[in-house]
């Protein structure tokens, strides 16, 4: 089974950005910043961005600006 930061790698590299929502509804994801923290530890970098939905709650969209050139960044957690 895949681990949520391989889950993300993967989303990552199919689109470009993920709210907390997407996260839990889809990765079962429920600390999307902590996730995302782990993935800059491996070398990735990200932009954020506040955004409000219609019923006014807020929340931070995550963007992904560049992913590590190295394979073994990306999958020396899943060994």
């Amino acid at each position: 089974m895949p681990t949520q930061v391989d889950m993300l790698i993967h989303h990552f590299a199919n689109r470009d950005s993920i709210s907390p929502m997407e996260a839990h509804n889809i990765y079962k994801i429920r600390s999307l910043p902590r996730r995302i923290l782990d993935l800059k530890e491996k070398g990735f970098t990200f932009r954020s961005e506040w955004h409000t939905d219609l019923t006014g709650q807020r929340y931070k969209r995550y963007f992904i600006v560049s992913a590590p050139a190295s394979e073994d960044a990306q999958t020396e957690e899943s060994e």
